[in-house]
């Protein structure tokens, strides 16, 4: 170590090369001086293991941090645990500074980008897993919980299923109606576009009925209740999580999935097949205007080939999509309100997750359903 023996503030013990002599005042008046005496020492390959602090002179803040990162937290620590060595508000100082700086996180690692990537990658992917079990184990304490409530009819809370069967569903037959009535229309002209080049028009009346029969009356439907009542969930139960009602809840005695998921879950599950049918209706009848008008298709000719051409096991097939989505968006719109925090930021950036997860669970389960229907030949 060089210039060690002749430092104003370090030396080596002459009896032990391992042990450095501190002397001097470590203050914020030499704090240039010690900072680098301090990384040069550091720098060094000779190997010290243990100090000796009573020779310091005058001692602060800025000296006891320069001096805890030149000999390590757990040899300060060790020797602010030692009686003999220093003043009892010395030992306090430096214990309270070798706690500090043990607790600050490590240093960015100098691995390359590949291994920052494959690091990122690792915590996304148990990141994930955390959250898929999470929401498995909701959903699985709300299937409980409904079970059980099934068993005891007094337990059900009918005035909150309705309220929520109001807000989510006849609140929202007109936009659902709206969207799906420009979306059927929109098929038709495309329809008409691409088969009148094979002079086969007539078949987009079996476009339309198909396409919202099996598809984009549901998915429609999920989507836009994936926007507007999976985010009112979160933004509802969040709420209630930072200004500690929900704490306010269990101090009754009450169980707050009872009282604010299942009549929730309940209601999506009444409403949304609700708007699916309301969504294929009127999706149709969308369709049905632009045949008339651009096809001279008239309403009763679209309705008997309607009634020829496609079978009711497309209506089933889309039907029976509705309640699995309701479950999944009400699930997640309440799982992520029970994880805000307590802060309005908390319950912004909940209610998008909640919205964003909701579409995409929706999209693939729908992509799963289409991929088993067909394997099935339904």
């Amino acid at each position: 170590m060089p210039d060690v023996a002749e430092n104003r503030f370090v030396s080596r013990s002459p009896d032990n090369p391992t042990q450095l002599v501190i002397r001097g005042d470590w203050v914020l008046g030499h704090y240039a001086e010690l900072r680098q005496l301090t990384k040069r020492l550091r720098n060094d390959d000779t190997p010290y293991d243990q100090a000796d602090l009573q020779h310091i002179g005058k001692l602060d803040t800025a000296g006891g941090q320069l001096l805890t990162e030149l000999l390590g937290s757990e040899l300060m620590q060790t020797l602010a645990d030692d009686a003999d060595a220093l003043p009892a508000e010395r030992r306090v100082l430096l214990a309270r500074i070798a706690a500090s700086l043990d607790s600050e996180a490590p240093p960015p690692s100098q691995q390359g980008a590949l291994f920052e990537l494959l690091g990122n990658v690792g915590k996304h992917t148990v990141a994930l897993y955390d959250h898929v079990r999470t929401l498995l184990g909701f959903a699985g304490l709300t299937l409980a919980g409904m079970a059980g409530g099934l068993l005891r009819p007094a337990t059900w809370r009918v005035t909150s299923i309705v309220a929520q069967i109001e807000q989510i569903a006849l609140n929202a037959v007109a936009i659902v109606a709206l969207l799906t009535f420009m979306v059927g229309a929109v098929i038709a002209f495309l329809g008409a576009t691409v088969l009148s080049d094979f002079g086969a028009t007539i078949y987009t009346v079996d476009l339309i009925a198909f396409s919202f029969l099996r598809e984009f009356a549901v998915l429609l439907t999920a989507i836009l209740m994936a926007g507007r009542t999976a985010s009112a969930f979160t933004a509802q139960i969040g709420s209630m999580k930072a200004n500690e009602e929900i704490d306010a809840i269990r101090t009754l005695g009450l169980n707050p999935l009872h009282i604010l998921v299942i009549p929730r879950v309940i209601a999506m599950i009444v409403s949304l097949p609700a708007l699916t049918f309301i969504g294929m209706l009127s999706g149709m009848f969308g369709g049905a205007v632009v045949c008339s008008l651009a096809l001279d298709i008239s309403p009763t000719m679209f309705l008997t080939i309607l009634q020829q051409n496609v079978a009711v096991q497309h209506f089933y097939l889309g039907m029976a999509k509705a309640p699995l989505f309701a479950f999944l968006i009400a699930i997640i719109g309440c799982m992520e309100g029970f994880k805000v925090s307590g802060s309005a930021e908390s319950v912004g950036e909940h209610t998008t997750s909640a919205v964003v997860q909701s579409i995409f669970v929706v999209i693939l389960m729908d992509a799963l359903a289409a991929l088993f229907f067909m394997e099935m030949n339904w």
